[in-house]
């Protein structure tokens, strides 16, 4: 029997895991529905998920939109930031039973974020019918090497992991950057390259994935900051692929926001334009 202590935490937490939700136009400002985003949504499509690391709210958006896409019988692939292109093995004999699960993250050198915010939507994707669960990013001892010491220290095998044709993010985008996170690099330049090779890297292997399979939708749950306004991993995957069917959700999480600062946060940006093609607000 519970004291009234007890129950009070338990409603608390049973509360806590539910979360009011808006989905907006980004363009426009207007609210829409999940519907009519996933009419945007077809064969050949990738499909950029903006997310707070390590929110559950943002694991359940990410649940909810694939499992729709699955009622709608498009096959779906999902991609994750977190998992480098180069340990695609691993994720191969895990998804396939060969890999436990321990040993799995011991192997890919999981780290940070817990595992149990992306384990679902890893395991979504039926590999039985041709759908894949990918690795996205570069080795963190590139970008770490180029964080602290610029392109030039990178060596002839370091090189080799780079996209082909590897390009810095554009001028707005960096300028953005350089207000985040610029304060926070000794060198912030490198600190942009770096950035730079993560989000190039991701949008080599999502178009070179879409290309060889025009049947799928690939699903990308990335971090916000890489999907916003557009200039970071959506403005390279266009370079790679300017005929890519592309759509982009942002999410805010809007707890301890105003309403004011909800509607400035949805405004498009004077340089950059609208925060994504659309923006789903949460807050508990």
């Amino acid at each position: 029997m519970l004291n009234k202590s007890s129950l009070l935490l338990f409603i608390s937490m049973f509360y806590a895991n539910f979360a009011f939700s808006q989905l907006f136009d980004g363009k426009t400002q207007s609210e829409t529905s999940l519907t009519h985003l996933l009419l945007q949504v077809r064969p050949g499509t990738i499909l950029l998920l903006g997310e707070n690391h390590g929110l559950a709210a943002s694991r359940d958006q990410h649940m909810q939109i694939l499992n729709k896409l699955r009622v709608m019988g498009l096959k779906v692939s999902v991609g994750l930031e977190f998992i480098n292109y180069t340990d695609q093995a691993f994720v191969d004999q895990y998804r396939s039973g060969q890999l436990s699960e321990q040993d799995f993250l011991k192997n890919i050198k999981w780290g940070g974020f817990g595992f149990e915010f992306y384990k679902s939507q890893l395991t979504f994707p039926l590999i039985q019918t041709g759908e894949k669960s990918l690795g996205l990013n570069i080795p963190r001892s590139v970008t770490s090497k180029i964080s602290k010491n610029g392109l030039a220290s990178l060596n002839e095998e370091d090189l080799k992991v780079l996209p082909p044709n590897f390009q810095l993010g554009r001028d707005s985008y960096k300028a953005r950057f350089m207000e985040v996170a610029g304060g926070h690099c000794k060198v912030p330049e490198n600190c942009f390259a770096s950035q730079s090779a993560w989000d190039d890297t991701m949008a080599w292997q999502a178009v070179k994935f879409i290309e060889q399979n025009p049947d799928q939708v690939l699903v990308v749950v990335i971090g916000e900051f890489h999907v916003q306004y557009g200039g970071g991993t959506p403005d390279r995957i266009l370079a790679r692929k300017p005929d890519a069917k592309l759509v982009t959700l942002s999410q805010i999480w809007a707890e301890g926001m105003t309403d004011e600062e909800i509607r400035e946060a949805l405004l498009p940006s004077a340089n950059e334009g609208p925060r994504a093609d659309f923006i789903w607000v949460s807050k508990p």
